[in-house]
């Protein structure tokens, strides 16, 4: 099994910063990519950023020039620096990893979300 903690998240106003951590731990033999989604209430989840092994990343329209990904591979942790943080970036985030582990079979894990609220 492969684990995601998060961490980073609170409350903070306009204009403000936040950064998100995510650690993976156990059976891991290699994680491919690590990306973070958010879901706000009554709306689906949707991918906020993805990093992946070489380093190429992807990001929501709605977040460029504003949030960076990053990860150490030697940590297993992915982060997720947010500058000029909106109201409507107000949202529960989920840290995701997929990759191979010990045994070679593909996982695909989540993490237990860490609420990210803007205010005006």
């Amino acid at each position: 099994q492969v684990q995601l903690v998060e961490s980073g998240g609170g409350l903070v106003q306009a204009g403000g910063s936040l950064r998100l951590s995510c650690a993976a731990s156990g059976s891991i033999f290699r994680i491919n990519a690590m990306g973070w989604y958010r879901q706000a209430p009554g709306k689906q989840r949707e991918l906020v950023a993805v990093i992946h092994r070489g380093g190429s990343t992807n990001y929501a329209d709605s977040v460029k020039g504003r949030f960076t990904i990053d990860r150490d591979n030697a940590k297993k942790t992915v982060y997720l620096q947010m500058n000029s943080l909106k109201p409507e970036d107000t949202a529960v985030y989920y840290c995701n990893a997929e990759g191979l582990d010990r045994n070679v079979r593909r996982f695909d894990s989540w993490g237990q979300g860490t609420q990210v609220t803007v205010s005006s």
